[in-house]
């Protein structure tokens, strides 16, 4: 069982930046692939990037791509997403999530483990 917990949201006033973090345990993290999607109030949760376990290549919302930067650290089991520009319409609980192996990767139910989330709210 892989737990996950996130941490780094906050308010932010728009133009701003903000980095998450997302620490694992209780499994081996280098095998996952990892997500980090968002929901906002009264929307579906919403893909906004990931990196695979093997490669590392990373993948990207187009309403993020260009401003946001998925990364992880093997040897501290942790993902992080630095986000940059941000804008009011990137307020949202942003969820990390960890994914073994099928499916697709912009697919939430297709990840096996989430973190409780974590509040970015960006101010205009």
């Amino acid at each position: 069982q892989v737990r996950l917990v996130e941490s780094g949201g906050g308010l932010v006033q728009a133009g701003g930046s903000l980095r998450l973090s997302c620490a694992a345990s209780g499994g081996t993290f280098s095998s996952y692939t990892m997500g980090w999607f968002r929901q906002a109030p009264g929307k579906e949760r919403e893909f906004v990037a990931a990196i695979r376990r093997n490669s590392g290549s990373t993948y990207y919302a187009d309403s993020v791509k260009g401003r946001f930067t998925i990364s992880r650290d093997n040897a501290k089991n942790t993902v992080y997403l630095q986000m940059n520009s941000l804008k009011p319409e990137d307020t949202a609980a942003y969820y990390c999530a960890a994914r073994a192996y099928g499916g697709s990767l912009y697919t939430a139910s297709d990840y096996d483990y989430w973190g409780q989330g974590t509040q970015l709210t960006v101010s205009s």
